[in-house]
Formats: structure tokens, C-alpha cells, sequence
């Protein structure tokens, strides 16, 4: 089993139910530890469309990398997502990136990891600090608290689901 960390977005339709439909999913191939509290972006790359709802999650699973990134698209399908037909960047029903797998380091062409674009945005790095504010970047040995500390504010801020006992913000 290794240790991994998924980022979950959603910008279309039920956004939580969507995030949650999918941890409901990813239950079945990986063993979630951690969830981060849920976090509202405005949409970066392409920003004419619906805002984001944002969580970092933690888990063990025994399924290679290019291994859950087939089951993780699949767990997109089944919410509604088409690669195929969907603008790169636009909105999405369910988008789940593999943020980091263990100590892996990979760049191929079909998976880079740890994920390329994570160390410049937000609403990846502040849901990540949530849950493992020690976590260093397995290709430099970096805290991943110092690349957020080096970017410039995004608009994004932290969303109650309701519960007393949500996770607190940073």
C-alpha cells in the first residue's frame, strides 16, 4: 500500500454532492485517511465559467500509478465527466488529479508526478497544508508550506459545509 494525495475539484452542478459522490467512489480502491475542509476558487487557465469547490485528500491504495489514474478517470466518467468533449481547463463535474504518490517521482507521457502545476496554486497547496502542513515535494525535498508562501494571493477561501466540527482553515 502507498500513501497518496488526490486533489477533487468540481465546478458544475451539486458541487459537494460531486466531491462526495466521488470519495464515495475512490472508497473502493483507496483507503482514505484524510480529507481536507472544502475550499471556493475562482476557475484559473480558463476563468469564464462557475467557481470550483476544492479538497485535498489522503489515502493508502495498492494499485500502481498508472493504475489509479485509469481507475480515477473512471470514477470521473461514472460522475458525468468527458474527457473527449470537454474544453481543457473548462468546467467540469468532477476533475481528481493524483498530487502525489508516495515518494515517486514520474514524468511520462501519459502521468507527471508529483503533479506539475500544484506548487503554484491554491487551491491545491492551502487544502494540502491543511491536512500535512509538513509534507515536503518528493522531487526537491521542498516543503510544500514554502511554495505557498511564495505565490501571490488567488481568491480562494474556505467554505462551511455546516459542521461545528469542520477542519479549520489556516
Amino acid at each position: 500500500m502507498e500513501t497518496i494525495w488526490l486533489g477533487l475539484g468540481s465546478n458544475l452542478g451539486d458541487r459537494l454532492e460531486n466531491i462526495e459522490q466521488a470519495k464515495a467512489l475512490l472508497a473502493s480502491e483507496v483507503e482514505i485517511e484524510a480529507l481536507s475542509g472544502y475550499w471556493e476558487s475562482k476557475a484559473r487557465y480558463v476563468e469564464n465559467q462557475p467557481d470550483f469547490l476544492n479538497a485535498v485528500m489522503r489515502g493508502r491504495t495498492a494499485l500502481s500509478p498508472h493504475a489509479l489514474l485509469r481507475f480515477i478517470h473512471g470514477v470521473e466518467t461514472a460522475l458525468g465527466r468527458n474527457r473527449e468533449a470537454s474544453m481543457p481547463k473548462g468546467p467540469r463535474t468532477i476533475d481528481i488529479d493524483i498530487l502525489i504518490y508516495g515518494q515517486e517521482v514520474l514524468d511520462d507521457a501519459d502521468l507527471v508526478i508529483p503533479h506539475p502545476g500544484m506548487k503554484e496554486r491554491h487551491f491545491v497547496l492551502l487544502p494540502l497544508m491543511q491536512i500535512d502542513p509538513d509534507l515536503l515535494d518528493p522531487a526537491t525535498g521542498k516543503a510544500f508550506r514554502d511554495y505557498l508562501a511564495g505565490i501571490s494571493f488567488q481568491g480562494i477561501y474556505p467554505v462551511s459545509t455546516g459542521g461545528y466540527d469542520a477542519i479549520h482553515p489556516l
